[in-house]
């Protein structure tokens, strides 16, 4: 069966309907994306990765915007195809920057990742016999990205001697608290339609307002990094 690009989408406890503002608040939160991507570009210094990762922070703003507003198929691609990008680039770029990866290998082990979070939630759903995506309120697609936070900051943290010891652990630190962060806002995610009852504007926007910190945090992590051990 055919995708109607054109056909509304009501995803979030927000909306009441069809309307351009019908969900102002999670519409005007994007942009806190967009200060995030400024602030990261000032912080970035001349690191190019860290200046790609900054405008795609600010092109998820703009992809979530056109989703909360027009709240249509299309625009939900506009939505996810920005976000996707940026955790797929961090994630190369962790590997080689934090782990010490060659670019081969670093591309395997991303293209091995992308795989992972394909497979994942059609195994949780064969496994629990129910829609986990459903039950989720889709914040189970996230849940790689939050384990590879812990998977990238672990090594980091392991006891080093050599005169790069202070930076891993101050990176891998840096990577758990974020970790800790994207946390809250999975779980504001994941609330916003259960919590809808109680609060008639969901949660979802306070999804917005932390992971444009967690964005932020993370390109200036990955830049701070690299100002302390070069490429």
């Amino acid at each position: 069966m055919s995708t109607d690009w054109f056909e509304p989408i009501r995803a979030y406890c927000e909306r009441t309907g069809p309307g351009f503002w019908d969900e102002p608040l999670n519409a005007a939160t994007n942009a806190a994306f967009l200060v995030a991507a400024v602030a990261a570009v000032w912080r970035a210094g001349r690191d190019p990765a860290a200046l790609a990762l900054a405008l795609l922070a600010g092109i998820v703003g703009i992809g979530s915007f056109l989703f909360h507003t027009l709240a249509v198929h299309w625009s939900m691609l506009a939505d996810v195809l920005p976000i996707a990008a940026f955790i797929y680039g961090y994630f190369f770029l962790a590997l080689r920057r934090f782990l010490g990866l060659g670019g081969l290998a670093a591309g395997g082990a991303t293209l091995g990742f992308l795989a992972f979070s394909l497979g994942l939630v059609p195994a949780l759903d064969a496994l629990t016999g129910r829609s986990v995506e459903t039950a989720t309120n889709g914040s189970i697609a996230y849940l790689p990205a939050f384990l590879a936070l812990g998977g990238v900051a672990a090594p980091l943290l392991v006891g080093q001697t050599c005169h790069r010891a202070a930076a891993r652990r101050e990176a891998g630190l840096a990577l758990l608290g974020i970790a800790a962060l994207f946390g809250v806002s999975l779980a504001a995610r994941t609330l916003d339609r259960a919590a809808c009852g109680a609060i008639p504007f969901g949660t979802h926007w306070l999804w917005h307002l932390l992971n444009a910190c967690v964005l932020f945090a993370l390109i200036v992590t990955a830049a701070r990094y690299r100002r302390r051990v070069p490429d």
